[in-house]
Order: C-alpha cells, then structure tokens, then sequence
C-alpha cells in the first residue's frame, strides 16, 4: 500500500455527503494537494494575508506599549477590574471548542460528514487557543512571572493557590491545547506523506519528509496509526466539556451577581460550541468557494452545522432564561437588580443586541430549510451569531462588575483604542496563521476523502447501484 493509500474511515451513514460523480481516487489527491503544492499563490490569498499581518503587528505595537507603561493603557478600573482581556479570552477559548468537537465527538460518533471539514476546524482550534492564551498573561501586569502560576520547586518554597480558578485555567488551557496539537498532528501525517512524495521542490520534499516522520503506509503504520488517533480522540473528547466548564469556574466560584450561578459550566459549554461552529461556517463558506470545494464541502456539511448552530442556539436561549427565571424566583435582589440592571441600565443597548444576535435571527431563520442551505444567509448568520456572543462575554464581564454591592463604588467601563488594538491584532494573528495553514498544508484530509470513495464504492456494489 502506497503513502497515501486507503484504510478503515468512519462507517458511512445515510446523512453522510455523497462525493461528485467524477471523482476518482486519484482526482481526490491532486485536486486537494494541488493547492499546496501545484497552485500558485493567488491574489486573493496575498491581500488577506496583508491585512492580516498589519493586524498582527498592531498586536505587537500594543503588547510593546503595554510593557513598558502598564495595564493603564486599558479600560480597566476600579470597579471594573476585568474588561476586554477577560472578555476576549472567554471568546476566542470558546471559538476553539467546535474544532475539538468535530474531531474528537464526531469522530467517536461515527459521523463521516465531519471528514471534510475536521482538518481546518482543528487547525482553528490550535490559532484560536493561541490567541486566548495572550490575554491572562497579559492581563496579570507583570507577564513575564507568568510562571509563578506553575507548580514548580524553588528555594522560597512558594505554590501557586490551586483554590485560585486562574490556577486552573492555566492547567485547562495548556492540557487542551497540548491534546489538540498533537491530535492535529497526528490526523496530518498519512497527507504529509503524499506531499512528500509529490512535491516537486527538494526543500518541500525534505521538509514534508521530516515531518511525515518516515510514514510509508505500511499496515504497521495504519494500525499504530489508527489507534493512537482514536487514543487522543477519546483524550479531547472530555475536554470539550472540562476546558469551558473551568473558565466558567472564574466567574461562577464568585459572590458577585450574575456570577454565582450554577447554570453557567453547561451554559458556557455551549455558548463555546454555538461560535465555533459560526466560526467553522465562517471560513467554510469563503473556502469552498475560492478554492473550489464544493465537491468536498457540500450543501449538507453546512445544513448540518446549522442544525448544531440552531440546536445549541435553544440551549443558549434556554441558559438565558433560566438565569433570568432564578433571579427573580429565588435570588437575593442584588441578583433582580443585575438583571434589570442589564435590561434597561446604561449597557441595556449592548444586552439587547446579544439576544437578537444569539436568539431572535438564529433561531428565526435556521427552522427553515431553505435558510439553511442558502451559502450567503448562512454565511451573514453565522457572523451575526460570533457578534452575539462576543457582545453576551461583554455584558457577563461588565455589567456585574460596574455596579457594584455600594453605590459609592459604582462605574463605566469604556474601551480605550488599545483595549480595540490589542483585540483586532489577535484576530490578525488568528487569520495570519490559518492563512499560512491552508497554503502549505492541506485544509482537507485528503486520505479520509479517498476512504470515504472507498466506502461509497463498496455500499454501491452492495446494492447494485
């Protein structure tokens, strides 16, 4: 069996995605590889990476002036102690969770339509966990101590306080992305090893080469191969659960109102799945269409991601309601007051906004089918959706913290420009590293595409199709 040949792919349902008739197994990986390898950089790709790369360095310019004055150049004040840092980093941690879940659940599901979009969902997943990490360390102050949050001995004999949630999310985080990384990793190498042996530049060769790892397709390999995946899929698959469920812990482990819930550690988990599935739709669609995809990425893989958006769009919806129910069935007034706080206090546009995002477009539209399988209305929601929940994170961190137990401590909180630098430059650096993913390495697992032929092959023989 060659590097890129066939082994056992996730069983084929009836709802998996029927490939176009003309595909062999051959076009499969020179369509898919080609775009690495054969195609030149185009245009396209050159102007979005330009943007994103200024953005980028006006994430190095703000990290740059924020070292040498301080966290003053924020927003951030006395109530107000956590702003966009807080904000941003609760959004980008759940933008991650859907490449996990698609991976790792899906996987162990059996559900074969996830095999055309895993690749770049996980890689997703790595760039956006990169980008939550730089906003605790940046929100300590002094990040270059960062280490004092890890367990490590030294002479003055100090531990970190593993009762502090900032503790855990350290141990969350890098538990999560070491998992994802190496889950990526590992799905990535039988299509390193075709680029290796396609590749035209000895440079590529040698690179591609070395990071196949001296994959040559072997059953050997397969079989080590198989179950090493299947080993780390069960490995990420609590972490879905586990990571958004800590972060959830900053807040909820606190008196504050509108924290002290114990709605929020399934609240937030799906608050996480509901953007980064958005997210997924959102670079699903572009993709498909620039690089002409729509073979692979069909019109069902995104109905179904509609369905997930709109399925964890009511539990969404269900979270807000329950929060509101609690308050007023059973809460002290200072949990009343924060709600009504929220509703008609000075933040009440931004609260209003995050239910229509998050609520009244999803779930009005995604019930019908034709939304669903429209590419630019679902491409306009899924937008609307990751706006929503970026503006819930703002209203969950401020509008608790800038009234506070006295009046004589209440605030504002407004973002200052580097509060708005520091975000933008982040999501440069999120689309800086998927555009250099999809150039040099496949966005589409091309030996699952060519199993999943494979599968679809035998069942028409089965039935005389």
């Amino acid at each position: 069996m060659g590097a890129d040949g066939l082994q056992n792919t996730p069983h084929v349902g009836e709802s998996a995605p029927v490939l176009a008739p003309g595909h062999t197994f051959a076009t499969i990986t020179d369509k898919i590889s080609s775009i690495v390898l054969v195609q030149k950089t185009r245009r396209g790709w050159w102007l979005g990476f330009a943007i994103a790369f200024s953005l980028l360095m006006l994430l190095q310019v703000a990290i740059g002036l924020l070292l040498m004055i301080g966290v003053g150049i924020w927003g951030i004040n006395i109530p107000i102690g956590w702003g966009f840092a807080i904000i941003n980093f609760v959004w980008w941690v759940g933008i991650g969770h859907a490449g996990t879940l698609i991976s790792a659940f899906l996987l162990l599901m059996r559900q074969a339509w996830r095999q055309s979009i895993n690749r770049f969902a996980e890689a997703m997943t790595l760039f956006a966990v990169a980008c939550a990490g730089t906003f605790p360390l940046l929100h300590m102050g002094r990040p270059w101590l960062f280490f004092w949050l890890l367990p490590y001995p030294d002479t003055m004999g100090t531990w970190p306080q593993f009762r502090s949630p900032l503790v855990w999310d350290v141990f969350a985080v890098s538990t999560y992305a070491t998992v994802s990384t190496l889950f990526w990793f590992v799905g990535l190498i039988p299509d390193l090893a075709t680029l290796r042996d396609r590749a035209k530049n000895r440079v590529a060769r040698i690179i591609y080469g070395f990071l196949a790892m001296g994959w040559r397709g072997s059953a050997m390999h397969w079989f080590r191969y198989e179950m090493a995946y299947l080993l780390l899929a069960g490995l990420a698959a609590p972490l879905v659960v586990s990571v958004h469920t800590v972060v959830s812990f900053d807040f909820t482990l606190a008196i504050i109102p509108g924290w002290h819930s114990t709605i929020f550690p399934p609240y937030f988990v799906a608050g996480a799945i509901y953007s980064g599935f958005a997210m997924v739709v959102t670079l699903a669609i572009p993709l498909r269409k620039y690089y002409g995809l729509e073979d692979f990425v069909t019109i069902r893989h995104l109905d179904n991601m509609a369905k997930i958006l709109m399925t964890t769009g009511l539990i969404v919806a269900y979270g807000y309601m329950m929060e509101t129910f609690m308050a007023f069935y059973g809460g002290p007034g200072y949990d009343r007051y924060m709600i009504l706080n929220r509703m008609t206090g000075p933040y009440a546009p931004v609260y209003w906004s995050l239910i229509a995002c998050n609520i009244v477009i999803p779930l009005g539209t995604l019930w019908n089918s034709k939304v669903r399988q429209n590419v630019t209305a679902l491409f306009i929601i899924s937008l609307v959706i990751q706006t929503g929940m970026w503006l819930e994170r703002f209203v969950i961190v401020v509008t608790s913290l800038h009234r506070d137990f006295l009046p004589s401590s209440w605030g504002m909180y407004y973002p200052t420009k580097w509060d708005w630098a520091t975000y933008l430059g982040t999501i440069g650096l999120f689309f800086t590293l998927f555009l250099l993913f999809i150039r040099y390495l496949p966005m589409i697992s091309i030996f699952e595409m060519r199993g999943l032929k494979q599968e679809l092959m035998e069942k028409e023989e089965k039935t005389g199709n």
